[in-house]
């Protein structure tokens, strides 16, 4: 790497880190020559394109926009922050990254979704389940939203989550 300093071709990378859901790595680099400091950024090539297969086996490019979009629907009207979203995309996108390189299900996306959201807010997520699982009926509903007041009522460490129900 040459130094944006004094154009020097020698240099050493004294911390490295990844960012944006592990497709950037960010290095500090220290040059040998001048002794100052800078930091560079690689990125997966434009070319790369993970595609989402779908329920019906089509094959769409994946958006990080349509996960917030559908987590920003869930979480209306709720006590989730925006940074709060984000940290839940990036989650997802990290379990994405993590098992797959060219494909992934929308299911396996859903279920990412729902079990990252399903620890911030338990309204969200059951917003989120009921239009992700397509419920046929209210017993579908009735049976999730069981199963989450089990869990919650269980759980007594969980404090600041809200009841879902009285009762």
């Amino acid at each position: 790497m040459r130094c944006p300093f004094c154009k020097e071709d020698r240099d050493k990378v004294v911390d490295s880190r990844s960012s944006d859901a592990g497709r950037v790595i960010r290095r500090r680099r220290q040059c040998l020559g001048c002794k100052k400091r800078f930091t560079t950024y690689e990125k997966i090539g434009e070319s790369f394109k993970l595609y989402v297969v779908k329920k019906d086996n089509s094959r769409v490019p994946y958006e990080r926009d349509k996960v917030i979009s559908g987590l920003q629907k869930a979480c209306y009207k709720r006590a989730v922050s925006a940074e709060q979203i984000r940290q839940i995309a990036d989650r997802v996108e990290e379990d994405i990254f993590r098992r797959f390189d060219k494909e992934v299900s929308s299911a396996f996306i859903g279920d990412s979704v729902m079990k990252h959201l399903r620890g911030v807010d338990k309204v969200a997520y059951i917003r989120f389940a009921s239009v992700y699982r397509d419920f046929k009926d209210a017993d579908d509903l009735i049976e999730e939203v069981s199963q989450v007041i089990q869990e919650t009522n269980s759980r007594q460490s969980m404090k600041g989550q809200p009841k879902l129900f009285n009762g």
